[in-house]
């Protein structure tokens, strides 16, 4: 069967390296046998539109070529499609984490992640999260949020031009543990509990990790009809430092002030402002003041080409 393909690139993915390694893969592209165009993003959520006009173009995949904020535009495109129409979603990880490409075995070879995608055959259906904040803006997401401290390390990670890949996340991370080490009064719900918690950092994971090497979830699948929360309480600067390596490891839940759980809807309200992130795009940043917010998870709601 042959495919109707849109490729999305985001040219400034892989500090601007990206022009050249689509250039690289054009005689892969040129081998294949179905009808295939690409585009380029030139701001900040244009992926979405140009997923979603590919979609009402009748293509049947659309290709993410670029990092975790490119798939997320893509996948808020074709979640904006019926779901009887919507396209599946292939990726290109060329970005600093591909976290998400991570957590559906895509490999980082792009020859390989582009051949693959092509073909369409290897299609896994998995969950989507939904956002709701308390001005009736909605975004999906489709690997992590995060709200607290790890927002704050996605916001400082995009003013690190220099560095790339876990190293800037890493940076990132020493910096808000000095700068931004401030606990939110958090009341909080799932369909199971209801608890008051004060909150360092809250992160919601469809996969295991997240800035490129951070195993919050080691045990989360994004096709389980569920997501797992982690939450970090009040602690010190010291033992949050101490709580790094843990990360990176996935041996966090030996710490008291961690608390994990499971949950299909989540509500939440806060005596502070709440910067979050969803996929590594910031949501909410430094001035907003936004205190509360809902989410969901949308069960087998979008096709992804596996690895």
């Amino acid at each position: 069967m042959s495919h109707k393909v849109k490729l999305i690139l985001n040219p400034m993915a892989d500090l601007g390296r990206a022009w050249k390694t689509a250039n690289d893969l054009r005689p892969i592209a040129q081998e294949f046998k179905g009808e295939l165009s690409w585009s380029g993003t030139v701001y900040p959520t244009h992926a979405i539109e140009l997923a979603k006009q590919a979609a009402e173009e009748g293509c049947d995949i659309v290709i993410a070529m670029g990092g975790d904020g490119t798939v997320h535009e893509v996948m808020n495109g074709l979640m904006q499609i019926p779901a009887e129409k919507r396209p599946a979603m292939g990726i290109v990880p060329i970005g600093s984490g591909n976290d998400f490409a991570y957590s559906m075995g895509i490999t980082n070879k792009s020859a390989q992640a582009l051949a693959n995608a092509l073909k369409g055959e290897n299609i896994q259906t998995v969950d989507v999260g939904l956002i709701t904040d308390e001005n009736g803006r909605t975004e999906y997401f489709d690997n992590t949020l995060g709200i607290g401290f790890d927002a704050v390390v996605t916001i400082r990670s995009h003013k690190l031009p220099i560095v790339k890949g876990f190293l800037m996340y890493l940076t990132a991370v020493i910096q808000t543990i000095i700068l931004n080490h401030n606990a939110a009064k958090m009341q909080l719900e799932t369909e199971n509990e209801k608890w008051d918690e004060d909150v360092i950092m809250l992160t919601l994971c469809n996969g295991p990790r997240e800035g490129g090497g951070f195993m919050l979830s080691p045990k989360s699948q994004n096709n389980d009809g569920k997501m797992e929360f982690l939450t970090v309480s009040k602690l010190s600067r010291a033992t949050m430092f101490r709580l790094i390596p843990e990360f990176l490891k996935g041996t966090h839940m030996r710490f008291k002030q961690v608390r994990m759980g499971e949950f299909k809807k989540l509500t939440l309200s806060s005596d502070l402002p709440l910067y979050i992130h969803a996929d590594g795009e910031v949501y909410t940043n430094f001035g907003s003041n936004l205190r509360k917010i809902r989410f969901e998870v949308l069960p087998q709601a979008l096709n992804v080409v596996k690895g």
